[in-house]
């Protein structure tokens, strides 16, 4: 994730375990890097273990600091709808409660209303049969988690690993969308539009 920093804008976006979502991003061309924290909630520099309780009214959510010349808005919302299940109300796979929730926190107008086109495609997709509760929801503030969060499927390859299998996440993604194909680091079947973005490992 070698990009230039000057010219990046923010996607925030809460898809249950903060770990996940981050690592999901890590191989996408054009993504400079990824902060784990903590976002919706009334509580000022909530910790770890506040959050966890699901009283602080906060997300575990990442922000995602992206190129818009080589990655747009759009294709970051395909890749995020990609690997989360966006019709539980109640969390995500295993982690259940309202800080695991998913939901699409917009910085402007125009980040509102591509993820309400965004939105309303996978609806009419016919990909599920449920209904899509993902939140669009207006951006207020971010606190960064702890530092041993940030990047932690790297820091803790191990733990990760068995934490993420035993979840049921790629397990619900590849029965939805497919396993990933050609060279084997791509995630999983990814629309025409993102299907190049994602770099080897």
């Amino acid at each position: 994730m070698k990009e230039d920093q000057t010219n990046l804008k923010v996607a925030t976006l809460a898809g249950g375990c903060f770990w996940c979502i981050a690592s999901d991003f890590e191989n996408v061309s054009g993504v400079a890097k990824i902060i784990s924290g903590y976002t919706g909630g009334q509580k000022e520099n909530p910790t770890y273990e506040e959050v966890t309780t699901g009283k602080t009214g906060h997300y575990e959510a990442v922000q995602v600091y992206y190129d818009p010349s080589k990655v747009s808005y759009e294709q970051v919302l395909d890749i995020f709808w990609h690997h989360i299940d966006p019709t539980d109300p109640s969390g995500q796979f295993a982690d259940r409660g309202p800080q695991y929730r998913t939901a699409i926190f917009y910085h402007d107008e125009e980040q509102k209303r591509i993820a309400e086109t965004s939105k309303a495609d996978l609806e009419q997709s016919g990909q599920f049969t449920r209904p899509i509760v993902t939140l669009i929801v207006k951006f207020s503030r971010f606190y960064e988690a702890e530092f041993y969060h940030q990047d932690y499927h790297k820091k803790s390859p191990v733990r990760y690993k068995i934490y993420r299998s035993g979840s049921g996440r790629d397990q619900f993604l590849d029965k939805t969308w497919g396993k990933g194909e050609d060279d084997g680091h791509q995630p999983r079947r990814q629309p025409e539009r993102t299907k190049d973005l994602f770099q080897a490992r």
